[in-house]
C-alpha cells in the first residue's frame, strides 16, 4: 500500500475537531481520491483537557505549534489557529520554510501578508492550500484559480459574511431592528462576543482581498480594499428596498476596469429578482464574470464545522495527488501590479434617506445640492405628510460618481431641515 499522508493539525476548535471527523468518519472515501491514507499523527491546541468530540489519545501533542513544522513524521501542516500575526503566522513560515507544504483556513493571514508567504512557498518548492479561507465548503478558490483558468476575470463578486446575512435576512423576514437580531445571533452561535470583524466587514474584506488576487492575477492587497459594515442598515431602510424592488445584502465585489482594479465591501441594494438576492440566512455565494464562460454563482454554507472541513480535506486530497498551483494562480513573477482604483471613483446609482421636516420648499433644497453636483434622480418615495414633523424621503439616483455623492450629502446633511445624517446605499445590478 502506498505510504499515508501524515497530517499535524494545529488548532482543535471547531473547525479542528471537524477536519479529524472527516478524515475518520469518510477515510475510505478520503483514501480512494488521494490514493492513499490521511491521516491526523500529530496535534496542537491550548487545552489537553478539554473534549472535542474525537479520539486524540493516540495523536502526538505538542503545546507549541511551531513544533509540528519541525516534526519528521509530519508531512504536511494544517494550521487552523486563526488571526494575521501570532503562532499562526509562525507557523505557516516555520512550515514552508522547512519544505513542508500547508493548508490553512486563515483568511485574515492570507490578506495581510498573503504576498509574502506565497514568495516563501515559491522559493521552498511547496504547495500552500487554503480553498477554507473563502466561504467555507463553497468552491471558490478551485472555480477561480483551475476551473475559470482560461478566463479574463472582469468582475468577482459575493456574500462572503455569514453573519452579516443572516442578520439582514432576519431583519427582512421579521421587520426587527439591527441590535436586536445582532443579539438573537450571538445568543444562536451566529455571531461572537465581539462581532465588530463580522458586521463591520473586516472579515469580508479579507476574503474579497484574497478572492481579487485571483481573480486578477495581482498581489493581495487588503489595504486597497474599501470597508464598510451593516451598523447603520435599519428595518426603514429594508422595509423600503423591498417597496422599491430591492434587497440589501453586504456584498464584496472586486471589478477590473480600465482604470486598474476596484476592491470594496458595503451594503448593496441588489435588484430582487437577481440569483444573489435570494442567498439568505447564514449562506454565502460567489459570482465570478469571465469574458468567455460568462457569468457563474456558487452558493453554500460559508462557515461551521462540515463546510470548512470539507474544504481543508479538499486541499489535502490535492496535496496528496501531487496537484500543486501556485499560491494565486501564476508565479510571482507572473503576477501584474494593476493600479488600484479609489472608491471616490466608483460610479454607479444610489439609494439615499433623509429623515426632513415637512415643509416647503425642502425637497427643492435637496434637488437644488443634487443639481449643483451634476446628480440626477431617477425617483423619489414620500409616504403621507406631517406638517412640522420629521418624514423620511427617499431617493434614487442614475449613475454619478462616488466623490460627488460624497459632496452632495455634506451639503445636504448641513440643511437645517435635514434632521438625521442622510443613508446611502449603493444600488448593484448583479
Amino acid at each position: 500500500m502506498t505510504r499515508p499522508l501524515s497530517i499535524g493539525v494545529a488548532g482543535l476548535g471547531t473547525v479542528g475537531a471537524g477536519v479529524l471527523k472527516l478524515l475518520s468518519d469518510n477515510a475510505d472515501i478520503v483514501a480512494a481520491r488521494a490514493g492513499r491514507p490521511i491521516v491526523v499523527t500529530a496535534v496542537s491546541a491550548r487545552d489537553r483537557s478539554r473534549s472535542r468530540g474525537v479520539p486524540l489519545g493516540a495523536l502526538r501533542w505538542y503545546d507549541d505549534p511551531a513544533l509540528l513544522a519541525a516534526d519528521p513524521q509530519v508531512d504536511v501542516v494544517v494550521e487552523l489557529i486563526g488571526g494575521s500575526d501570532g503562532p499562526a503566522r509562525s507557523l505557516v513560515e516555520a512550515s514552508l520554510r522547512a519544505g513542508k507544504p500547508v493548508v490553512t483556513a486563515n483568511k485574515a493571514l492570507l490578506a495581510v501578508h498573503g504576498a509574502a508567504i506565497a514568495e516563501l512557498a515559491e522559493a521552498q518548492g511547496v504547495a500552500l492550500g487554503f480553498e477554507a479561507a473563502v466561504a467555507g465548503g463553497i468552491p471558490a478558490i478551485k472555480a477561480l484559480r483551475e476551473g475559470l483558468a482560461g478566463n479574463r476575470i472582469g468582475r468577482v463578486a459575493g456574500i462572503l459574511n455569514g453573519t452579516c446575512n443572516y442578520i439582514l435576512t432576519t431583519m427582512r423576514e421579521q421587520k426587527r431592528e439591527f441590535a436586536e437580531v445582532l443579539a438573537e445571533a450571538q445568543r444562536l452561535g451566529y455571531a461572537e462576543a465581539d462581532p465588530a470583524f463580522d458586521i463591520d466587514g473586516i472579515d469580508a474584506a479579507h476574503k474579497l482581498a484574497i478572492l481579487a488576487a485571483l481573480a486578477f492575477g495581482r498581489p493581495v492587497d487588503f489595504g486597497a480594499v474599501h470597508v464598510e459594515g451593516i451598523r447603520d442598515v435599519t428595518a426603514l431602510d429594508i422595509a423600503l428596498a423591498e417597496e422599491l424592488g430591492y434587497r440589501i445584502k453586504l456584498l464584496g465585489i472586486a471589478r477590473r476596469t480600465e482604470a486598474g482594479i476596484s476592491t470594496r465591501v458595503h451594503p448593496c441594494m441588489v435588484p430582487a429578482a437577481a440569483p444573489i438576492a435570494r442567498v439568505d440566512g447564514v449562506f454565502n455565494a460567489v459570482v465570478a464574470e469571465g469574458d468567455f464562460v460568462g457569468t457563474v454563482m456558487l452558493e453554500g454554507r460559508g462557515a461551521g464545522a462540515g463546510p470548512t472541513a470539507s474544504a481543508v480535506v479538499a486541499d489535502l486530497i490535492d496535496l496528496a495527488r501531487g496537484r500543486h498551483t501556485p499560491v494565486w494562480g501564476a508565479a510571482s513573477g507572473a503576477l501584474e501590479a494593476a493600479p488600484t482604483v479609489p472608491m471616490d471613483r466608483h460610479a454607479g446609482c444610489y439609494y439615499l434617506r433623509l429623515m426632513v421636516l415637512d415643509r416647503p420648499g425642502v425637497i427643492a433644497d435637496v434637488t437644488g445640492v443634487l443639481r449643483d453636483h451634476a446628480i440626477s434622480l431617477e425617483a423619489m418615495l414620500q409616504r403621507g405628510r406631517a406638517p412640522g414633523e420629521a418624514v423620511p424621503v427617499v431617493l434614487t439616483t442614475h449613475d454619478c460618481e462616488e466623490a460627488s455623492m460624497r459632496a452632495a450629502l455634506t451639503r445636504i446633511a448641513a440643511l437645517d431641515a435635514v434632521l438625521e445624517r442622510p443613508a446611502l446605499i449603493r444600488i448593484e445590478p448583479l
